[in-house]
């Protein structure tokens, strides 16, 4: 897992590079700048004009140093420093004295031309760093906005100038096409409020020093290839199908059948021993034939879930794709909430916890919550901002001493000890009906196999993230359906099994 860090961490990250390693703090500032000029060189050659934009603290210091580096791969250059309110730091002050050995720069001191940037082809924005604490105003922010009004590609130096790195944002923001960030990626950087501003970001190593992270706790994280796998339980010769888990499934109804069986298959194909799907009477043939591999259970209504069967033999239950919010139906999923046992909540079982609020604190303890943003609202209520949403995330997780998977670009992972992982699998072409049926049945059949509730939404939603990426490989981010998750997830489990 990546660590996620606040401000003040990074701050003291820094510090600790200095102290241990040592290195002085200008040679580290310009390590930072020379690992964006070998990330931008290998994107960007010569012919592309340069403009750099600095401040008068470290970004701006790391600027003035990309822009030395940059005229030595012989491009064309031109640097502005902005000279408003904000005090040199000595790295700048530094990084200036020889910026100026070897070229020049413009100063702004006073509100630009709309045209000033126009002759150049990429802006470079390194303006502020991660540690600004308040929005951009006065001559900041008109140099924003004439940053953004430019038709030149933007690459903003660690974080877009004027977005915060763990605090909730306002005001002007650099909308950056490219965010080159330093070592580690920042909280902002997972919540889509932030999306217009970072564009797409990528992470430099710039060699802090790794004692540190050990050292240093975290309750944000990112989720890497190397560390879901570790998760892996390797399977024993001589183990059967009641070792792998009893799973019930608790979905479909009347015209909604689909729901049940993209999510029965995923259940099986993440690895389950035996899954019980419990169907309405409409829904028996349906399922008997589309899955096979099940077996069924059939609900006294003919169109809907009214009753649940005997629940002592299952490990796990997963509930909610496809069953509708039918008065019989609340019942129903009360009583499956009384009976103790782990469960998966997903879809229609949201819409009634949030229509029922007072059958929450019957939810058993270890279970798995996989709202999408719209379900997440209807249980929480509304949130001003990204930071605010998750923080309601969070205690939720906490009152309910269960995971809560919050759906979407980077879903995030709360855990009741307060922790938060996000993924770094998926894209864009998952955003289509039934994808989420799938995930509920990837985490039901993990569950039913002795992982824990945390352990099974981490390897879960990286695994159903990861399907869709191999799934896109062969057909596009427009065609991608959510059938195409539970054929690739074998090869999704397999990339991770193998050495």
């Amino acid at each position: 897992m990546v660590k996620i860090f606040n401000t003040q961490q990074i701050r003291e990250w820094d510090a600790y590079t200095i102290r241990h390693e040592p290195i002085t703090s200008i040679k580290l500032m310009e390590r930072a700048s020379r690992e964006f000029v070998m990330w931008f060189t290998e994107r960007f050659d010569a012919s592309y004009k340069v403009g750099i934009i600095c401040g008068t603290g470290n970004n701006g210091g790391d600027g003035l140093n990309i822009a030395c580096f940059l005229k030595e791969w012989n491009y064309s250059i031109k640097v502005w420093i902005v000279r408003g309110p904000m005090k040199e730091s000595e790295d700048f002050k530094t990084s200036l004295s020889k910026f100026n050995e070897k070229m020049s720069a413009e100063e702004i001191s006073t509100a630009p031309d709309q045209d000033l940037f126009n002759d150049r082809t990429i802006l470079i924005d390194a303006l502020f760093g991660s540690g600004l604490s308040r929005p951009a105003d006065g001559l900041y922010a008109d140099v924003i906005r004439s940053i953004n009004q430019s038709k030149a590609l933007r690459v903003a130096v660690d974080i877009p100038s004027g977005l915060m790195a763990d605090q909730s944002f306002s005001g002007e923001i650099v909308n950056a096409d490219y965010t080159i960030t330093f070592q580690s990626p920042k909280l902002s950087f997972l919540f889509p409020q932030s999306t217009k501003y970072i564009g797409e970001w990528h992470v430099v190593d710039i060699g802090l020093n790794k004692t540190f992270v050990k050292e240093t706790s975290a309750f944000y994280f990112y989720l890497t290839k190397k560390a879901v796998k570790k998760l892996i339980q390797p399977r024993q010769k001589f183990s059967n199908k009641g070792d792998h888990g009893k799973a019930l499934l608790i979905a479909g109804s009347y015209g909604k059948m689909g729901a049940c069986i993209l999510a029965s298959k995923a259940t099986l194909r993440a690895g389950v021993g035996l899954l019980t799907v419990h169907v309405p009477e409409s829904g028996y043939s349906i399922i008997q034939t589309a899955v096979p591999e099940a077996m069924a259970s059939i609900d006294s209504h003919e169109h809907f879930f009214s009753s649940a069967p005997e629940l002592e033999r299952y490990d796990v239950i997963g509930i909610g794709p496809g069953i509708g919010k039918e008065k019989e139906t609340v019942a129903a999923f009360q009583n499956v909430l009384k009976s103790g046992k782990r469960m998966v909540i997903d879809a229609d079982a949201l819409n009634i916890l949030s229509e029922n609020r007072e059958l929450l604190h019957l939810i058993p303890a270890g279970s798995i919550l996989t709202p999408h943003p719209k379900e997440f609202e209807r249980l929480v209520g509304k949130w001003n901002n990204d930071f605010e949403r998750l923080n309601k995330q969070i205690q939720l997780a906490k009152e309910i001493k269960s995971v809560v998977v919050l759906k979407g670009a980077n879903t995030s992972i709360a855990i009741p000890e307060g922790k938060v992982y996000f993924n770094s699998t998926g894209n864009p072409g998952m955003a289509t009906g039934g994808t989420g049926d799938v995930l509920t049945g990837i985490l039901t059949g993990l569950s039913a196999q002795k992982y824990s509730a945390a352990e099974a939404a981490i390897l879960g939603v990286y695994l159903h993230g990861l399907s869709g990426d191999l799934a896109v490989q062969e057909n596009s981010i427009y065609s991608l359906i959510a059938s195409d998750l539970t054929d690739f997830l074998p090869q999704a489990i397999r990339s991770l099994t193998i050495a």
